[in-house]
């Protein structure tokens, strides 16, 4: 037997068949673990931009979406609501948005908005990260001098009707700003502007 000559077709094929069945073994483990490092669909629309028809909201209502695990106010503001805006700009903190990374650069202007009377802005208090109630109407209640905004429980801090912060809130800054554009009159793109998603 030690002396049988070696068919080496044989042995090609064996070693050919055996490297590829190895091959086929290495991919089949490999496929479902590169696979896991994906991110998965829920993590993908998580973060996702969000359409919303802003068709509906009537003036001086507001509508709550939620945009990367977050609440985001869309704000149809009405005539007066706009007028009270340059009413107090004495008692804001940053009435001219000096802090430029909580509103995008399209949105830089007296209004904070693309469209003057549609504000868009993310629902949580830049103090400690509570969320304030809509206290759209002035009112006693809440100090002779408010326009009416929002109003954070938690510690006090006051918004107006553009998200800026009122002076001797405990909030450092104004309410941020998500990117966002329209995809038409009435079609609100939330989380995505003209440079992209961002």
């Amino acid at each position: 037997m030690a002396n049988q000559e070696v068919d080496r077709s044989k042995r090609r094929f064996l070693v050919a068949a055996t490297s590829v069945a190895g091959g086929v073994a290495a991919a089949a483990v490999a496929v479902p673990f590169i696979s896991s490092m994906l991110p998965s669909e829920r993590a993908k629309a998580a973060g996702a931009p969000v359409e919303v028809d802003i068709s509906k909201i009537e003036p001086g209502s507001i509508l709550t979406v939620e945009w990367r695990g977050k609440p985001v106010w869309i704000l149809n503001r009405s005539q007066s609501m706009l007028e009270t805006l340059k009413s107090h700009n004495d008692n804001l903190s940053d009435p001219s948005l000096a802090v430029t990374s909580q509103q995008p650069d399209y949105c830089k202007n007296e209004t904070r908005s693309i469209k003057p009377n549609v504000m868009v802005m993310v629902g949580i208090c830049t103090h400690l990260g509570c969320s304030p109630s809509p206290k759209l109407q002035s009112g006693a209640d809440m100090g002779a001098d408010w326009p009416g905004g929002f109003f954070c429980p938690c510690h006090g801090s006051k918004f107006d009707l553009a998200g800026r912060v009122f002076k001797g809130s405990p909030a450092p800054t104004n309410l941020i700003v998500p990117p966002h554009e329209y995809v038409g009159d009435n079609m609100l793109v939330i989380g995505k502007d003209a440079k992209g998603v961002a």
